[in-house]
């Protein structure tokens, strides 16, 4: 009886192939959650330019040296052009982070 063998390179020879691309895209995860993190991890909380009497959201250069504006922390524009949800005092607003930003109190 004759024992067959498979010669590397013909037809009938398995060759294995090392993929890196999983490694890769774990590692790029990796990376955008770590940049998420770092993002959400900053102490001062958003802010924009208000009007203290009608809320209207305005160009930020409202709220620079003798404009009519002042910067309202936290909070969000819904509709309207209209802030809500932060404060004009800085210190009652917490940083909301991934996933917050709506839950500050108002003020």
């Amino acid at each position: 009886m004759e024992s067959s063998s498979i010669e590397p390179g013909s037809a009938g020879a398995v060759t294995r192939r090392r993929m890196r691309s999983g490694g890769v895209a774990l590692g790029g995860m990796g990376l955008l959650a770590a940049t998420l993190v770092a993002c959400g991890s900053d102490s001062e909380p958003d802010r924009r330019c208000a009007d203290r009497v009608t809320l209207t959201q305005l160009n930020m250069e409202e709220c620079k040296k003798g404009g009519r504006g002042s910067y309202y922390y936290g909070g969000y524009v819904p509709t309207g052009n209209k802030v809500t949800g932060g404060s004009f005092d800085k210190s009652a607003v917490k940083r909301g982070g991934i996933g917050g930003g709506h839950s500050s109190s108002g003020g």
